[in-house]
């Protein structure tokens, strides 16, 4: 097998120096564009890809961006990666997935620095908050996506958690409902305590009761709590679920097995407004995050860290909207 071409033999083919090859293959270098192309001939003619790993071994930047997201089967979360990842690409990152080990737990933070990852990017809501602060502590810059913790030296973009579960409950009471359940994702998760607290400061105060059951972020999780509020002697008339993951759970309990007509018997509601929430089976009302606002805040947010690691947090909060679908109440239906 003959040996693997090097920068030594591009360099010699192209008639340039080796630093030349190196600029050539680099984001964002200085290079003349005669000489990129002539390197590229060059390359080209006799196989030569750049290694990376080597790279970094000398630069001491991977130019790669750990995530660590653990809860796939949501589907927020495959096109949340999807848009960092071509949002990353076009800075000259790109991402290395992580994902929580089988039975839950954190990953291990030295599997990270064993990939030498630039960045992390912690999307996981069945993480600890102290993942976080090993990574710090390990000289990784940490940026929390989806959630916060209490630490002021983590960074985070969140959607609009307050501001979307309060618009559910005024839209919910003006639909003229009267009975409201909640169905948290995990009682650890800042994301599903923040919706449900804003949730509730909404009805309380107009003398509603909440009545709440606990679907850990799971479709079969989200299935039992339904059944359980909807079999209760004080059913809701109105669900909120903590994701859409969840709602859909609950849209399919409502139809198949109490017979209930979604947007007639009862409302259901959901929060992300992941791309199945639109489709005619599901029709979900839900309030969005919008990935397409976000990401360039996490990228830029991350990228600011890596420059600057001494940086002040950022504290983002990305505004979404509420989208009302037919499985809730509409005006023409209301009574």
């Amino acid at each position: 097998m003959a040996p693997l071409p090097t920068a030594y033999d591009v360099a010699t083919r192209a008639g340039v120096s080796q630093s030349a090859v190196s600029r050539a293959f680099t984001p964002g270098a200085s290079i003349a564009p005669a000489t990129r192309q002539r390197i590229e001939k060059a390359a080209a003619e006799l196989g030569y890809r750049p290694n990376n790993i080597a790279r970094s071994l000398i630069t001491r930047q991977s130019r790669i961006i750990g995530v660590v997201a653990g809860y796939l089967e949501n589907q927020f979360y495959p096109q949340l990666v999807q848009a960092l990842s071509h949002a990353f690409q076009m800075e000259g990152y790109r991402l290395l997935l992580f994902t929580n080990p089988p039975g839950g737990g954190d990953p291990v933070v030295e599997d990270m620095l064993n990939y030498r990852v630039d960045a992390v990017i912690l999307a996981s809501v069945m993480l600890s908050s102290h993942f976080a602060e090993e990574c710090r502590a390990a000289g990784i810059p940490v940026l929390l996506l989806n959630r916060k913790t209490d630490s002021p030296t983590v960074s985070s973009v969140t959607g609009d958690n307050d501001g979307g579960a309060r618009a559910i409950a005024n839209y919910l009471l003006a639909m003229g409902h009267r009975r409201f359940g909640y169905v948290a994702g995990l009682e650890s998760s800042s994301t599903s305590r923040d919706r449900e607290a804003a949730y509730r400061a909404v009805l309380e105060p107009q003398g509603m009761e909440v009545v709440r059951a606990v679907g850990h972020y799971d479709f079969a999780g989200a299935k039992m709590a339904t059944r359980a509020l909807l079999a209760s002697g004080q059913a809701p008339d109105a669900i909120f679920y903590a994701n859409d993951h969840m709602a859909m759970a609950g849209l399919e309990v409502a139809r198949f097995e109490f017979g209930l007509a979604p947007g007639r018997d009862l409302s259901i509601v959901g929060f992300d407004n992941v791309a199945a929430a639109a489709w005619s089976s599901f029709d979900l009302t839900t309030y969005s995050q919008p990935i397409d606002r976000m990401v360039p805040v996490v990228v830029r947010a991350t990228l600011e860290q890596m420059a600057s690691p001494q940086a002040e947090p950022v504290r983002a909060v990305v505004e979404g909207g509420l989208i009302v679908r037919s499985s809730s109440r509409g005006p023409s239906l209301r009574g």
